[in-house]
C-alpha cells in the first residue's frame, strides 16, 4: 500500500501519522515511499533550507536555497530590484503521493515506475509580497527539488544574477569529477577528495582545447559522482533543463559546500525570467550500491513528458565519424597553414598549399563509411571541417564557417561508386 510517513511532534509527544512531520510552523518532513530517503525543509531565520538523509545517513546537510536578483532596468522593481534569498515565510503546505509506469521511447527498460511523494510549499518574501514556491518530490533514490514563480503583480520580469542553492556535503567525499567549464566537457574525468580540487584544477584542464572557459579552480560540472567514507554514493546532477542556464557547481572547500553555478551569457547574467516561470529540477540521488545510481530513473521520470505525439521514427543508431580525429590530434580541422586569419566572404583556399593532416576529405569519408559498413554502423559523422571557416586558425570559441564555400577536398564529395546501402545516412 502507497502512504507517506508523517510524524507529528508537540511537545514530547510523538504520533505517526499519514503525510508529514511538522516540529514548528515553518518545519516540514517527509520520507520516500519506502522510507529509506528523508527530506527536511525548514525556514530559519527568513531563509529557506533543507537536508536529505539515506537510511539515517547524512547525505546532504543543512543547505539554504534562494535566487539573487540583478538591479536591471528591466526588471520588476528596476534598480531597485530585490533578491529572493531571506525575508520569507511559510503560507500554505501541499502533500501527495504520485505513482504511474510510463514508456519511454527508447532506453535501456520498455518502462519506467515514476513513484514518489511530493511536498510543496508556498513562501511568501514579507516586505515585497512576491511568492516563491519550493516543489520536492522525494523518490526511493534520491530527491528532485525545484523553484517556481507564479503569475503576480510584484514579480513579473526579474533576472537572474546568481542562482544560490546549496549542498552541503557531510564529509570529504572522494569526487569524480572534470572541471567545471561553460563551453565543453572534453576533459578526462579526474578521481580526488574535494578538498584535493583545487590542487589538482589546472592540471586537469585540457588548455590546449580552443573551447575552454572555466570559470573556478573549485568548478566541476554536472553530474557530479561522489562516493562517502562509510560507503554512500552521491550523485548531483539536474533535470529538466528548459529556458534556463544550465548548472554547474562551485565548491566551498574550507566548509565542503556546493553551490549552484549557472552558465551566463555575454553580459555576465544568468537568466531572464518572465512569470509563470519554474527553475530545472536539481537532483541528488543516493544508495549504498553503486549499480543502482546507473539504473536510477530519477532524472528520466523529472524530465518533462515527450511532446512529440508520432515517434516511431526515433531510432537508436551507432555510428563512427571523422571528428574523433581532429579531438585526439590525428588529423586537423584546417584545411591549410598558410593563413593566420579566414576572410569567410574572400575565401583564398584554391591558392592554398593543403597541409596534408586535414582529416575531412572525400577519400578518408569514404574509408569509414566502408568500415561502418563491415562492422554494422549505421551512420557517418562527417560534419566537421568540411567549409572555408576551418580553413586557417580559430579565435578561440568564436571559431565560425560557412557551407557556401565547401574546401577543396570534401568540394565533391563524390559518392557514385558507393553502393546506396552504404552510403545512405553518412
Amino acid at each position: 500500500m502507497n502512504r507517506i510517513k508523517l510524524l507529528t511532534l508537540t511537545w514530547l509527544f510523538s504520533i505517526t501519522s499519514m503525510a508529514q512531520v511538522m516540529v514548528d510552523e515553518g518545519t516540514k518532513m517527509l520520507y520516500s515511499p519506502n522510507e529509506s530517503v528523508f527530506l527536511w525543509f525548514s525556514i530559519d531565520g527568513g531563509r529557506p533550507c533543507y537536508s536529505v538523509s539515506y537510511k539515517q545517513q547524512p547525505v546532504v546537510k543543512k543547505s539554504y536555497l534562494g535566487l539573487e536578483l540583478a538591479k536591471d532596468k528591466h526588471a520588476s522593481k528596476g534598480l531597485e530590484e530585490t533578491d529572493l534569498m531571506e525575508g520569507f515565510q511559510l503560507v500554505d503546505t501541499k502533500k501527495s503521493t504520485f505513482d504511474e509506469t510510463w514508456q519511454p521511447v527508447w532506453g535501456e527498460t520498455h518502462e519506467i515506475r515514476n513513484h514518489y511523494n511530493e511536498l510543496a510549499v508556498t513562501l511568501k518574501q514579507r516586505e515585497t509580497n512576491r511568492i516563491m514556491i519550493l516543489r520536492f518530490r522525494v523518490y526511493d533514490d534520491g530527491v528532485g527539488f525545484r523553484y517556481e514563480f507564479p503569475q503576480q503583480p510584484d514579480l513579473n520580469y526579474f533576472i537572474i544574477k546568481e542562482e544560490r542553492t546549496q549542498f552541503a556535503m557531510a564529509g570529504d567525499h572522494t569526487a569524480w569529477w572534470i572541471p567545471g567549464d561553460y563551453d565543453t566537457q572534453e576533459q578526462e574525468t579526474q578521481e580526488s577528495k574535494l578538498s584535493e580540487i583545487r590542487s589538482r584544477f589546472h592540471d586537469a584542464v585540457n588548455w590546449s582545447n580552443s573551447s575552454v572557459s572555466v570559470f573556478s579552480e573549485t568548478g566541476v560540472q554536472t553530474s557530479l559522482q561522489m562516493k562517502s567514507a562509510d560507503s554512500l554514493y552521491i550523485n548531483i546532477h539536474e533535470a529538466a533543463c528548459i529556458d534556463y542556464a544550465t548548472m554547474h557547481l562551485n565548491l566551498d572547500d574550507k566548509n565542503m559546500v556546493f553551490e549552484s553555478w549557472l552558465t551566463p551569457d555575454a553580459t555576465g547574467l544568468k537568466g531572464f525570467m518572465q512569470t509563470p516561470c519554474k527553475s530545472p529540477w536539481r537532483t541528488v540521488m543516493v544508495s549504498d550500491d553503486a549499480r543502482q545510481i546507473l539504473a536510477s530513473n530519477l532524472i528520466l521520470n523529472l524530465n518533462e513528458p515527450c511532446e512529440i505525439s508520432n515517434v516511431s521514427w526515433i531510432k537508436p543508431i551507432k555510428y563512427c565519424g571523422v571528428w574523433w580525429e581532429m579531438i585526439v590530434g590525428k588529423s586537423t580541422w584546417n584545411y591549410t597553414d598558410d593563413f593566420q586569419s579566414v576572410d569567410i566572404d574572400r575565401p583564398r583556399y584554391r591558392t592554398a598549399k593543403p597541409n596534408g593532416r586535414h582529416g575531412a576529405n572525400t577519400e578518408n569519408v569514404k574509408r569509414y563509411i566502408d568500415f561502418a559498413a563491415a562492422n554494422g554502423l549505421d551512420q557517418v559523422l562527417v560534419e566537421a571541417g568540411t567549409s572555408a571557416g576551418k580553413i586557417g586558425s580559430a579565435i578561440g570559441k568564436r571559431m565560425c564557417s560557412t557551407s557556401l564555400h565547401p574546401i577543396p577536398t570534401s568540394t565533391s564529395l563524390d559518392f557514385s561508386n558507393t553502393p546506396r546501402k552504404k552510403a545512405s545516412g553518412s
